[in-house]
């Protein structure tokens, strides 16, 4: 065992891997520069964009709009688990949960949600049932939101598709 480890030891100095391992953990790229380098882009950092030039964080801040005629519903219901947390039930209408397309182009009638508590997003979720844990002491805002295939909010004649519930946790 202790010539086994001593091998790998020399194998990882001489073979690059803990040099590897080092820039790979500090988001370091070997062309030359760091993608996460807002700086070396021109104030863009293209570190979080999908693989067709879509910046991630602003496919979730860009909605698609949904014509009122097709226009999904949600209502949602927060109830205690007996054990210990909380249950949440997403009731949809004129909406499909498709995990099996996460992240692949919109299909009007299809996504995923996401849920947050006090603002801060927990969750991306792929049916109707979640089971919450963890939440911070006294009131507290659970919302869900409808989201297409590619992340995008849905919204219905400029207003988000989602609902809302407070949870008083103790």
């Amino acid at each position: 065992m202790g010539r086994t480890l001593a091998l790998f030891v020399i194998g990882l100095v001489f073979g690059g891997g803990l040099g590897f391992a080092f820039a790979a953990g500090n988001g370091i790229t070997f062309d030359g520069h760091d993608h996460g380098d807002a700086a070396q882009h021109g104030g863009m950092d293209h570190g979080g964009m999908t693989a067709d030039g879509m910046d991630h964080a602003k496919m979730h801040e860009t909605p698609i709009a949904v014509p009122a005629d097709a226009a999904p519903e949600i209502q949602i219901k927060v109830s205690p688990d007996p054990m210990a947390g909380y249950n949440l039930h997403v009731m949809v209408e004129n909406f499909e949960f498709s995990p099996q397309n996460a992240s692949l182009p919109h299909q009007p009638g299809q996504g995923h949600a996401h849920v947050y508590a006090n603002g801060v997003k927990l969750a991306r979720i792929y049916g109707p049932w979640m089971h919450l844990d963890g939440l911070p002491k006294g009131q507290v805002e659970i919302e869900v939101t409808l989201n297409s295939n590619d992340h995008h909010p849905l919204e219905v004649e400029g207003t988000p598709v989602t609902a809302r519930a407070v949870v008083e946790v103790e």
